[in-house]
């Protein structure tokens, strides 16, 4: 357990110091992502991108099991 805390810690570390350049990456603005914005109200669903983003963790989870 405490491993796994220091390695989340140095993630969440990391993605902090890199976000400059992370929020420059396209994703939330990909095509399938829905966006309503009408006075008074903005919903925001991003499909496509919680796909993705699921995808790229099976597949780092995966390779980090075997």
């Amino acid at each position: 357990m405490q491993k796994t805390l220091i390695i989340l810690g140095v993630i969440i570390a990391a993605a902090g110091l890199l976000w400059p350049w992370i929020s420059r990456l396209p994703i939330g603005r990909l095509p399938g992502d829905i966006i309503i914005d009408r006075p008074g109200l903005k919903v925001f669903i991003p499909i496509t991108t919680m796909i993705l983003v699921s995808l790229v963790l099976s597949v780092v989870l995966w390779i980090l099991r075997k």
